[in-house]
């Protein structure tokens, strides 16, 4: 039977996978929503971006109770969640103000496809993780490992959402639908800005399965 040490370091390497993939996914985002004028795909790959400071305060935060099970949320992994959190209240204010600015001006971009194929890629690559960290969560009966698992479904519902503003857009050009999944993303993006600030003045784990 694995001891323990195993399953923290599993965690910790899903950690590190985590921060990885939102930094390549971000630039990829970013680059290819800039080009196709896309609204969606570009805030998309700057949420990316901010994943990745949540996923440094993660990899602390495993290494932490990895040698106390029992200590509690540092200044570093508060201080990670203030700045996290005003970077979703930030990317909220630009989708926001972008998105009714395209419906204004009705514009449309040059193509959705990126916002498929890159959307599709990261439901497949978070569906992964949330099963990894699940799995290796209820092996070391860690509630904290847990709610990362179920805070990154928050990342699979963003990733749904583009998809499905960019496939509708792609079947049938219609106006809007770019920037009506901009603003859906934004939803998602003051949940979790709320969260992080929720979680830096407290000890509460996660709260994204709640409404």
């Amino acid at each position: 039977m694995k001891d323990k040490s195993y399953y923290y370091n599993i965690t910790l390497i899903l950690a590190i996978v985590t921060i990885a993939y939102n930094l390549i996914e971000g630039l990829v985002s970013v680059y290819f929503g800039y080009e196709d004028e896309t609204v969606a795909l570009f805030g998309f790959g700057i949420d990316s971006f901010i994943e990745v400071l949540s996923g440094i305060g993660i990899a602390h935060m495993v290494l932490r109770i990895r040698f106390n099970k029992n200590s509690i949320r540092d200044s570093f992994e508060r201080t990670a969640l203030r700045i996290t959190g005003v970077a979703f209240y930030l990317l909220v204010v630009g989708l926001v103000t972008t998105g009714i600015y395209n419906i204004w001006i009705t514009h449309k971009p040059e193509t959705t496809i990126w916002g498929i194929i890159i959307s599709s890629i990261s439901i497949i690559t978070m569906w992964a993780l949330i099963i990894a960290k699940l799995k290796v969560g209820k092996q070391l009966n860690s509630n904290a490992i847990i709610a990362d698992a179920n805070c990154t479904k928050v990342c699979l519902y963003m990733s749904v959402i583009l998809l499905a503003s960019s496939g509708i857009y792609e079947l049938t050009h219609m106006p809007y639908i770019d920037s009506l999944g901009s603003l859906g993303l934004a939803y998602y993006s003051f949940k979790e800005g709320r969260e992080c600030f929720e979680k830096a003045r407290g000890e509460a784990t996660c709260s994204c399965d709640r409404d």
